[in-house]
């Protein structure tokens, strides 16, 4: 993690990640699964909001909701991966945003919560008892 001057992590290395559901449900599963998955280390669930936007040539309006990730730039692949797979919408809403700045412990926070963790060894076999 490349840090600042005053030993801090760089902000531009974080990012805020958006999509956007047309049921809570879905909003909120998606944001549990992306951050038990550590793709993000939070995720918040806001709406509903009144969407209109351009699909199959014709303006459609709906209730959705947004679902908002925090998580290292280095992980956005596998987030934005994780969401293509596991969303309803044929293409859904994926859109980055940097943060400019951020507080050194939360951005910390950020990047020990989405560091891949290793599996537990399973335990050995007991012997049988004699």
């Amino acid at each position: 993690m490349a840090v600042n001057g005053a030993d801090r992590p760089a902000a531009g290395e974080y990012l805020q990640v958006q999509t956007t559901t047309d049921s809570r449900v879905e909003a909120m599963e998606l944001a549990r699964a992306a951050v038990a998955a550590r793709l993000a280390a939070c995720s918040q669930v806001a709406g509903p909001v009144a969407s209109t936007y351009w699909w199959n040539d014709e303006i459609e309006r709906a209730e959705e909701w947004f679902v908002f990730f925090k998580l290292p730039a280095d992980r956005y692949e596998e987030l934005a991966a994780f969401l293509v797979e596991k969303h309803s919408y044929d293409e859904p809403e994926i859109v980055a945003t940097p943060f400019v700045a951020g507080s050194a412990s939360f951005l910390s926070w950020i990047s020990e919560e989405t560091r891949r963790r290793e599996v537990p060894a399973a335990p050995a076999p007991r012997a049988p008892a004699p």
